[in-house]
């Protein structure tokens, strides 16, 4: 399986489409959060299927300090996540969900308040499609954050964040134990002369990532 070449960003990309598919682009990753104005939609998750491009998502909220995880706020995100992919996107069951971890945690943050948040995560997947299989859950954060929460079994999939000073990510890296890695930003072009920022990523060669098409 070849390495994908791939792309995630706040900016609405449904005119984009076709400038990144021809720029070589082969995914991207967008948000599912309670802002509107940086989810993806089911009109640019079509837009972005049409030309090819698979797509990824992440739900990511204020998740940038310990004291936001517990077990209520992952059975509340994994809750409105569920219903965004499957009633909004129509996101395919089987696919992935990614929940961000957007700090450098340490191990005692993993061993409580972030175990705790994915373990309310699953249950609210759970419940929601009624103890049916459904989104496979993945994480987004450091080398340290990903790697324990894969092993525990509390994330399916690991997206390693760009901070390469966090804890663990490094060697993660060299050890291509993730199935997603993001660089660093860069801007490029998009439709009609406009500029887009974005973080480049780029999958695994041997994982899928949890990407979809609608």
């Amino acid at each position: 399986m070849p390495v994908l070449k791939g792309l995630d960003t706040t900016m609405e990309l449904t005119r984009h489409a076709q400038a990144l598919q021809e720029q070589g682009y082969a995914f991207a990753l967008r948000y599912y959060s309670h802002n509107a104005a940086k989810n993806l939609s089911l009109g640019e998750a079509r837009a972005l299927s049409q030309a090819g491009l698979a797509l990824g998502v992440v739900w990511e909220t204020s998740g940038t300090r310990a004291g936001f995880f517990t077990r209520a706020q992952g059975l509340a995100d994994g809750a409105a996540a569920f219903q965004m992919a499957r009633d909004v996107v129509k996101q395919p069951f089987g696919s992935a969900i990614y929940f961000a971890v957007d700090y450098d945690p340490t191990q005692a943050d993993l061993d409580g308040a972030v175990s705790n948040y994915f373990t309310g995560v699953h249950a609210a997947l759970y419940v929601a499609a009624e103890g049916e299989p459904s989104y496979r859950v993945g994480v987004y954060g450091s080398g340290l954050c990903c790697g324990t929460l894969v092993e525990r079994g509390q994330a399916a999939l690991s997206w390693l964040s760009q901070s390469t000073a966090f804890a663990g990510s490094r060697l993660y890296a060299e050890q291509k134990r993730y199935d997603i890695i993001q660089l660093l930003p860069v801007r490029i072009p998009g439709a009609d002369g406009v500029v887009l920022d974005i973080d480049p990523d780029a999958t695994h060669p041997d994982r899928d990532g949890g990407l979809f098409m609608v």
